[in-house]
């Protein structure tokens, strides 16, 4: 019986794990929450789920706001940024993409095309139309590893691997996050007329010039087939594109994301910090390799006088602003207020059609010629992806930042308050117009610092 009663309490909490310790008694740590890799955020959660060339790939959105208006075309107009065969410069595999909303919405309203979100988990689908799984199984790729892809980790980790298109390791997988990414770009939108925006910013050493982080469009950014809302940069980076894949290989690059309006206060000290948030929802991207938030490595170069950002006041809203962002609209781990800023580095594609040195599963070596349908850039399709990820964080933030530090309102005296922070925040009656004598001469506050 007391076997049966011990399995029953693990069935009844699959997400606690457990910790042993040096006494007798086994210690439950509710805090740690285990998962098998398809899961993603706290209170505003996604699983996705689906193969490359299985029936279909799609998302499980848990923790959606109800209440919320929501159509399948704002959904759609991501995945139709993110879906292949768009240019000569992306897979030609020929997907519609088009979503299926299974759950979460009613359309009591009367209104066949736009629903209400009910609180409860959001279903949605996209079914695979145009798979070749031959390309795959009928050569020497069902037996011999891609160099630097996932064929090898994954047979190693899991003794079998889902051989056509890579399985779950393909970025069709992403689909599902870049139809959770447009629930969350709206609820952002709703919230604070945040906006998340990204583009190509470099493609191996061209690098784009004059993008305002302030001003730029998405019109801008999907003006041309490269991303890069740099006109003249776009072109050189076309040509090197071109030049790669013609030579039937593959290339990589930057792409930079700017969320605009972020208020002050989001994300948490220590582990939970706002940038190392945003890295584990980047470094998740397929072909993701690096990531920067503000100046990152460059900031490396500078002095702290060089690099700090120095405060004002806004003279027309009175908050507390930054004269420069370096620091990325983020510090101490948690958001200033002005644009954020990262910078996601991507490899280049792992399958080309190049011959390559590599070894079979039962470790022969051999000759590998990829074949296949396949980017020379990810870096194009890559900026949806990076979109919703970051989207996704801010809006696992923002509900974070409601349960916690606004459960109960401040009623602390406005006077009391810190001084309000940010591009969208504005002070109550104004800047603070008082002059401050500072131990009665004009020299700068003397402040001993003894930190660690």
């Amino acid at each position: 019986m007391k076997y049966s009663l011990a399995l029953l309490a693990l069935m009844a909490s699959p997400a606690t794990a457990f910790t042993p310790s040096t006494s007798s008694s086994t210690h439950r740590t509710s805090s740690l929450h285990m998962s098998s890799g398809s899961t993603y955020g706290k209170l505003f959660r996604i699983s996705t789920w689906g193969e490359s060339h299985g029936g279909g790939v799609g998302v499980t959105l848990d923790g959606c706001p109800p209440r919320i208006p929501l159509s399948r075309d704002e959904i759609q107009i991501d995945l139709d940024r993110r879906r292949p065969g768009q240019s000569r410069i992306t897979t030609p595999r020929n997907e519609a993409d088009s979503v299926e909303i299974l759950s979460g919405l009613t359309y009591n309203n009367g209104d066949d095309e736009m629903g209400i979100t009910l609180g409860t988990p959001i279903g949605m689908l996209v079914r695979n139309k145009d798979q070749r799984s031959g390309d795959y199984l009928e050569n020497d790729m069902s037996v011999a590893y891609r160099p630097s892809h996932a064929d090898a980790t994954y047979d190693a980790k899991y003794g079998v691997r889902a051989i056509a298109g890579g399985g779950r390791s393909s970025a069709r997988e992403t689909i599902g996050r870049v139809a959770a990414g447009a629930v969350a770009r709206k609820i952002l939108r709703m919230y604070n007329g945040i906006e998340v925006l990204a583009y190509v910013s470099k493609v191996q050493d061209i690098e784009a010039e004059n993008v305002d982080h302030d001003t730029f469009t998405m019109e801008e950014v999907d003006a041309n087939i490269v991303r890069c809302p740099d006109e003249a940069s776009a072109e050189k980076m076309l040509e090197r594109i071109d030049e790669i894949r013609k030579a039937g290989n593959s290339i990589g690059g930057v792409v930079t994301c700017v969320a605009r309006n972020v208020p002050a206060g989001l994300g948490s000290p220590v582990f939970d910090k706002l940038e190392a948030d945003l890295a584990k929802a980047c470094m998740s991207i397929p072909a993701a390799k690096g990531f920067e938030s503000g100046d990152g490595f460059a900031g490396t170069l500078l002095t702290g006088k060089d690099h700090n950002d120095e405060f004002y006041v806004d003279p027309e809203t009175g908050a507390t602003r930054t004269r420069t962002n370096r620091s990325g609209g983020i510090q101490g781990g948690i958001s200033n207020g002005e644009n954020i800023v990262v910078h996601v580095a991507f490899k280049p594609t792992s399958t080309i059609a190049q011959v390559q040195n590599t070894v079979t599963r039962d470790g022969r070596e051999v000759e590998l010629r990829g074949k296949g349908r396949h980017d020379p850039c990810v870096l194009p399709r890559a900026v949806p992806m990076v979109e919703a990820m970051v989207a996704l964080t801010l809006v696992d933030a923002l509900m974070c930042q409601k349960a916690q530090g606004e459960l109960f309102a401040d009623e602390t005296p406005i006077e009391a308050r810190a001084n309000p922070m940010g591009t969208t925040a504005r002070r109550e009656g104004g800047p603070n117009k008082e002059v401050v004598a500072v131990g009665g001469s004009e020299k700068p506050i003397g402040l001993k610092v003894d930190e660690e």
